[in-house]
């Protein structure tokens, strides 16, 4: 694999939708899992109960592709990996840089899924002098000061930021002026990038608070409780259910 410089991909040659996109990770998931077992082909019904959709939605997931199936066979397992892994850009090397090496930023330099799936971590770094040359899972910690020369000096493709909230976006706006243009954000703050800049955030505190709200409907909901009224929605809650149902 050729490591992938920083610069701006074109999105809109294929015109997959975002939605698309986001399942494309949880089918490839689901079907590597099925290589394993030495599975050579798969209905679409199959793949879509693996992958937690529905079968007509994952058949137009994967038109999108080019990939159709066979009547009556289904789906090529190693040839959609393939087709899935090169529309996601995985059949090439990403280089990524984790910036916060405190516990969170530990457990993702020592997960051993980032190389099997094309990335490799190629610098940690954090301001904690107590923390800067650490040996951690095989690499030493850098100091922050030494960023630029470390995405310039590795052709750092992606950053990963696991920083307290207060220093997330100083760190942000900094790989970013280096050229990075995709940034994954553990950080709990929203961070405010330009345009051709893509950020995909992780929040566990989010997803634990959705999954309390369906735990509650589950066990009937809140007594006496009346509907919102328009406008009394929380910021961003209209957004984020019309993203869940796309």
């Amino acid at each position: 694999m050729t490591p992938r410089q920083n610069r701006h991909r074109d999105r809109g040659g294929r015109g997959i939708p975002e939605a698309t996109v986001a399942r494309l990770p949880v089918y490839l998931r689901a079907l590597t899992g099925l290589q394993e077992r030495g599975v050579a082909t798969v209905s679409s019904e199959e793949l879509a109960a693996a992958a937690g959709v529905n079968s007509a939605k994952l058949r137009k997931d994967l038109s999108h592709l080019g990939s159709y199936g066979t009547r009556g066979v289904g789906y090529e397992v190693e040839y959609l990996v393939y087709q899935i892994s090169r529309e996601l850009g995985l059949t090439q090397d990403w280089v990524v840089a984790i910036i916060g090496v405190g516990n969170l930023g530990r457990a993702l330099a020592g997960y051993g899924g980032f190389a099997s799936r094309g990335f490799r971590v190629a610098g940690l770094l954090d301001a904690d002098e107590s923390i800067v040359g650490q040996e951690i899972s095989g690499m030493t910690v850098r100091h922050i000061d030494r960023l630029e020369e470390i995405i310039a000096g590795h052709g750092v493709s992606i950053a990963v930021i696991a920083t307290p909230a207060a220093a997330a976006q100083g760190v942000c706006d900094r790989v970013v002026a280096a050229g990075v243009t995709s940034v994954l954000n553990f950080a709990p703050v929203v961070l405010s990038v330009p345009d051709g800049v893509d950020v995909r955030k992780v929040d566990l505190s989010i997803e634990l608070q959705i999954l309390a709200f369906h735990e509650q409907r589950k066990a009937g909901g809140p007594d006496g409780l009346e509907p919102l009224a328009t406008g009394d929605a929380p910021p961003g809650a209209a957004q984020y259910v019309e993203t869940v149902e796309a």
